[in-house]
């Protein structure tokens, strides 16, 4: 048998933050909107679930038409089984991502995140499967002493750390 891994780009704007994970029920769409839904008014998202059996659909929703058809776009690029795809605005994957996490039947999450993602895909006769995400570019150094207060300066000026 014969495996071919495929890369597979997330086509995003800038401004969108996105969350890619595994589940493993049709259940999940519902439940991830409701976990988002629950964070606050402001959050704006939308979700594509890749059903992995029976209709093989790609299961939708959102409180953003724009953000659902992101999210439903990218979930068909990366066309594996119970793969979650989350696009979000007005809002970070940190303030959610337990929310994410707490859904039961949410099994992984490769990536939550800003930058450029690429999608490792491992395809086999018998489908389709992540194996793992490009997030970002690599580090060109080590933080220097300022890097560190800046990094601090930046966290308390934005309301993460007091």
């Amino acid at each position: 048998m014969t495996v071919d891994i495929e890369v597979v780009p997330i086509d995003k704007p800038d401004d969108v933050n996105v969350i890619i994970g595994q589940s493993h029920f049709i259940k999940t769409v519902e439940d991830l909107h409701e976990a988002l839904a629950g964070v606050g008014g402001t959050l704006r998202f939308g979700v594509g679930f890749c059903e992995a059996s029976g209709a093989r659909l790609v299961r939708r929703t959102g409180n953003d038409d724009d953000l659902v058809d992101l999210a439903v776009s990218a979930a068909l690029a990366i066309g594996a089984g119970h793969a979650f795809v989350v696009m979000l605005r007005e809002g970070f994957p940190v303030n959610v991502l337990n929310q994410v996490k707490a859904v039961p039947e949410v099994c992984t999450i490769f990536c939550a995140t800003a930058n450029p993602v690429q999608v490792l895909v491992a395809a086999t006769p018998a489908g389709r499967g992540v194996t793992g995400v490009i997030d970002g570019e690599p580090p060109v150094g080590v933080e220097t002493d300022q890097d560190v207060a800046d990094r601090k300066e930046l966290l308390r000026a934005i309301g993460y750390k007091l």
